[in-house]
């Protein structure tokens, strides 16, 4: 068999055709010979050498989603922005990312994580790789220059992304006033921490985000 020499070509052409089909199709209902059927020629010996299996494919594609609209990039080099002003725009950034049509449909396919334990080893080793890092170095960034007053940096870059998973009522069950009584409690700890991120419209934000 010839070698692919463009194998990044290759993933991007699978996520393009994955990212519609789950939205068209929804994830549970799309196969990996949907997929397949959709790449013109492209066999599903090509898809595995790449992919493990569809829930990977999900995973790489909500990450891709990420990327394409990555909110680290937009405050990395602001030298008119304190550690905590980038944190904060990074998270308000986020949520504005949730709010919008088609980033919601695939993070609602994201949702049963329970029902699926590799899915959700994936999004936990996904956002240890690549966010915690990213928050650490903003964290570090506003210790530095003031902003942020803690000596928790590594422990609370390790949490953020953690409590998005907790807040998911897939897989912690919870009303929209329970919900807000957890982000009431986050928003304590972290001022308590001395890392003041979230504020009260970040708290009726994310709950409009639910509803």
């Amino acid at each position: 068999m010839a070698r692919n020499k463009y194998p990044e070509q290759t993933v991007e052409m699978i996520l393009d055709v994955a990212e519609r089909l789950f939205l068209e199709k929804g994830y549970e209902k799309t196969t990996i010979q949907d997929i397949v059927d959709n790449m013109n020629g492209m066999t599903k010996g090509a898809i595995y050498h790449h992919f493990k299996g569809k829930e990977e494919i999900l995973t790489a594609v909500e990450s891709r989603i990420t990327l394409r609209e990555n909110p680290f990039e937009t405050v990395k080099d602001d030298k008119s922005l304190s550690g905590l002003e980038k944190l904060r725009k990074v998270i308000n950034n986020n949520q504005a990312r949730q709010s919008d049509k088609d980033n919601r449909k695939i993070s609602s396919e994201m949702l049963p994580l329970l029902e699926n334990p590799q899915l959700l080893a994936n999004i936990i080793e996904s956002n240890r790789t690549y966010l915690s890092p990213k928050f650490y170095e903003l964290l570090e960034e506003g210790r530095k220059d003031g902003s942020i007053k803690t000596e928790y940096t590594k422990e609370i870059s390790e949490l953020i992304p953690l409590l998005e998973i907790w807040l998911m009522p897939s897989v912690y069950p919870a009303t929209s006033d329970e919900i807000k009584h957890k982000l009431e409690f986050i928003m304590e700890i972290f001022n308590k921490l001395g890392v003041p991120l979230f504020d009260d419209k970040f708290i009726h934000d994310a709950i409009a985000t639910l509803e």
